[in-house]
């Protein structure tokens, strides 16, 4: 039980300390948006997911092992991290004039999901391993918005984002994660684990073809600007 109101204090610790990097950058940026200031913090938040799940790895010959067991404190510790970090950036995004349906739904399914591992105490290894691959493309994700709101909008430099972000996120999605989801669904993993896994692949090929549809308009642009004299700028 002790470990257990570790862990929850530890979520309330962290939506604490993530509101108050918000209202921090908010100050520091005052003259920037609200959403500007949140993908701040989110990019944050993806460079230290990304080097939570990294430190917590036992063996990196085989970075999801073990399978289907319990959760070290490490593990717990790194995914009530990111728990945390949910509950704040869902509470921000209902204070943002742009809110949706999809993000609300995304934010209320990814925080159920890890706090049923969290509560159960297993599948520490696949979810973070999971957390891994669907935060390295993050900071560059929000990089690629960060660049338009400080005026590199249809840039070299802003394009440079786009295909990196495309490539970072195509490799952990289309490769990490049909491995990620094979094994886990092969392993002896609970029903709800399985669906996360499942449906978390879905969800990365959909967005897979969107970003390759992106990434396909913007060189074609880009190549109209470069033949067009005149209209490098």
């Amino acid at each position: 039980m002790g470990e257990e109101y570790d862990i929850v204090n530890l979520i309330v610790l962290g939506v604490i300390s993530w509101t108050t990097v918000f209202l921090l950058v908010r100050k520091i940026f005052s003259d920037s948006s609200f959403e500007l200031c949140n993908r701040i913090v989110s990019t944050i938040h993806g460079i230290l997911a990304v080097i939570l799940a990294s430190l917590s790895v036992e063996d990196w010959s085989c970075p999801v092992c073990p399978l289907a067991s319990a959760s070290t404190p490490k593990q717990r510790q790194v995914l009530a991290v990111t728990v945390a970090y949910l509950i704040y950036d869902l509470i921000c995004c209902l204070f943002d004039v742009k809110v949706t349906l999809d993000n609300t739904v995304h934010h209320l399914v990814s925080i159920v999901g890890l706090a049923a591992g969290l509560a159960f105490q297993l599948c520490g290894s696949e979810q973070v391993a999971a957390l891994f691959i669907t935060e390295i493309s993050s900071p560059f994700l929000h990089a690629r918005e960060l660049l338009k709101e400080f005026g590199y909008r249809d840039t070299d430099l802003n394009l440079a984002a786009d295909v990196l972000f495309a490539v970072i996120f195509s490799v952990a999605r289309m490769v990490g994660g049909p491995y990620l989801t094979f094994v886990t669904l092969t392993a002896n993993n609970p029903l709800l684990i399985k669906a996360m896994a499942v449906g978390l692949q879905l969800v990365s090929v959909f967005w897979f073809y969107k970003i390759v549809k992106m990434v396909k308009y913007k060189l074609t642009k880009r190549r109209k600007q470069v033949g067009m004299p005149g209209k490098l700028d």
